[in-house]
């Protein structure tokens, strides 16, 4: 299969690279950044092509740029008569959903969204850990996109196109607010007298820790602490120390634990003691009975 990229950042670049690898062929590249087609040479040595070179050669058109150019890019295409029937066009973003690239409801193409459910920091990481690496896949032509997720070494999961802004929420609270979870943490412990730069560095183990054992005994089992165990004094001196500001985050997240740690104990034929049932009610809100 020969495949074409417009948008050569750091995705992009990654899939021609891997694609290349595994014995699709790579016709070459457009964008309208000059660094970053440097760094595409880098790792793969294809042409510079104009779209009226790079599309009419391909059977896969990858569309890999900024969120807010990818409709841009394929109304543009649609409009200069710039496809060949029965082209696979196919974006990566976790948010749109692949219909965007249909601007012209009469051309004979099929649209996809394959979406690497991780985070990339650079061209090298991106090749590290695309194996193994699980996809959304949304769109027309999903056996095909779960082939070329295949063919990447990864893990394909079709989405519901109509919910797909779920999908995208969900991997937005376990990615981008861990990391404002940790920033909240770390301005806890800073607050209890730990020194600035030794705060995060002593907290990352305990995430680690966490997300190895959410890795061997999934949710809810590894949930631990004082919602799971019952301990509302703990819980109580928490709050009567916490920052006005924090208050409202702590408690929105322990209702959600207070829920998980009844799953849990009903998991092993337990339940909270009714008075401590009570009171962690009383003092999340919210929960019926």
């Amino acid at each position: 299969m020969r495949f074409g990229i417009i948008g050569t950042g750091v995705v992009g670049t990654a899939l021609a690279v891997r694609l290349e690898q595994v014995g699709y062929e790579c016709v070459g590249a457009t964008t309208r950044s000059e660094s970053s087609y440097a760094r595409f040479r880098k790792y793969l040595d294809r042409d510079f092509l104009s779209l009226e070179e790079l599309v009419p050669q391909v059977d896969i058109l990858f569309i890999t740029t900024q969120d807010g150019m990818i409709s841009t890019v394929a109304a543009n295409l649609a409009k200069r008569g710039l496809f060949r029937p029965g082209q696979l066009w196919i974006h990566c973003s976790g948010s749109l959903r692949a219909q965007v690239l249909k601007t012209r409801p009469d051309l004979p193409l099929k649209y996809l969204s394959l979406h690497p459910l991780q985070a990339f920091a650079n061209v090298d990481e991106a090749l590290a850990i695309l194996e193994g690496t699980h996809f959304g896949v949304e769109g027309e032509g999903e056996e095909e996109g779960e082939e070329i997720v295949r063919a990447l070494g990864g893990i394909p999961h079709r989405l519901n196109s109509e919910h797909k802004a779920l999908y995208h929420a969900g991997a937005v609270i376990s990615s981008n607010y861990m990391v404002v979870l940790a920033a909240l943490a770390e301005r806890l412990f800073r607050e209890a007298g730990i020194e600035p730069e030794e705060a995060l560095e002593s907290l990352l183990p305990l995430m680690k820790g966490t997300l190895h054992n959410l890795s061997k005994v999934k949710v809810p089992q590894a949930l631990t602490g004082p919602i799971a165990r019952g301990d509302t004094e703990v819980i109580k001196g928490h709050l009567a120390q916490l920052s006005p500001d924090i208050v409202p985050t702590y408690l929105d997240l322990g209702r959600h634990a207070l829920e998980l740690g009844r799953e849990k104990l009903e998991m092993s034929g337990k339940e909270y003691l009714p008075g401590v049932w009570q009171e962690l009610t009383q003092i999340f809100g919210g929960l019926e009975s």
